[in-house]
């Protein structure tokens, strides 16, 4: 069964998150400097009348903690890919082929892995957020809404690193042209600020900006509710995305380790 041989290659990548200790510690710290300092350093910000309405809130914290949820997943995704290159070079992906297990489920698996990565980071940047008193809207049933919605978007990046890394031979040519792209998209979206604070150009961007769309119901239903109407072009477009990159990620691994 696919689903058993899923299962395996995603605990396996599991395994090694857990019990790499330094990245662990990383996990929890990088947010919690975000956060702590970014999100308190900006805090000023909404003394302006203005500027409290462009965001939304009265609180540039809350504002940015849907955007510091998504960095971590968008960052998270490409370590899907690099253990691809991984595999390869200490010969387990070798390994792997040959055993009686399905070829699709290699990628499917890792992409689940880095899915259940990113839901547990998550939820430790809603904690440190919580626990720097941004409260949330729509209490536990939002938390947990926004973290489907993260670990969903996970598969679009971990899709796209791993089709990449499916041709790519080295980690240092991959993580290259990996942050190519996710720096940009990180930042022509509406993550750490609001679209109507740009200039038009970069706004239109944002508009159609995979992360933005991202964003924008895990935001919507954090800080003011469940309004639907707001939020379910977003959803349609992240999980088109997430399917489209699971489709693209299998048949290029398929391609580059046909016999």
């Amino acid at each position: 069964m696919i689903f058993a041989d899923v299962a395996y290659v995603a605990w396996r990548e599991l395994l090694k998150f857990f019990r790499a200790k330094t990245r662990l510690l990383v996990t929890v710290i990088q947010p919690l400097i975000w956060l702590g300092l970014m999100g308190n350093m900006m805090q000023g910000l909404t003394q302006n009348p203005f500027i409290e309405k462009l965001l939304g809130t009265g609180s540039y914290l809350a504002f940015m903690t849907p955007g510091i949820i998504l960095m971590t997943v968008l960052f998270g995704g490409v370590f899907a890919g690099m253990s691809i290159v991984w595999d390869r070079r200490i010969g387990y992906l070798e390994k792997l082929l040959a055993a009686p297990i399905s070829r699709a489920a290699i990628p499917l698996g890792k992409m689940v892995a880095s899915a259940v990565q990113g839901g547990f980071q998550g939820l430790l940047i809603v904690l440190i957020a919580w626990g720097l008193g941004v409260r949330f809207a729509t209490g536990l049933p939002g938390v947990i809404f926004a973290l489907g919605v993260a670990m969903t978007f996970s598969f679009t990046l971990s899709g796209f690193s791993l089709a990449l890394a499916s041709q790519i031979k080295t980690q240092e040519t991959l993580m290259a042209l990996v942050n190519f792209f996710t720096m940009p998209l990180m930042f022509t979206s509406n993550a750490l600020f609001p679209k109507e604070a740009m200039p038009h150009w970069l706004a239109t961007i944002a508009q159609i900006n995979p992360v933005t769309h991202a964003v924008t119901p895990i935001r919507e239903v954090l800080l003011f509710g469940w309004n639907w109407s707001s939020i379910w072009v977003s959803l349609v477009v992240i999980g088109g995305l997430a399917l489209l990159m699971t489709i693209v990620a299998g048949q290029s691994f398929l391609r580059a380790t046909v016999e």
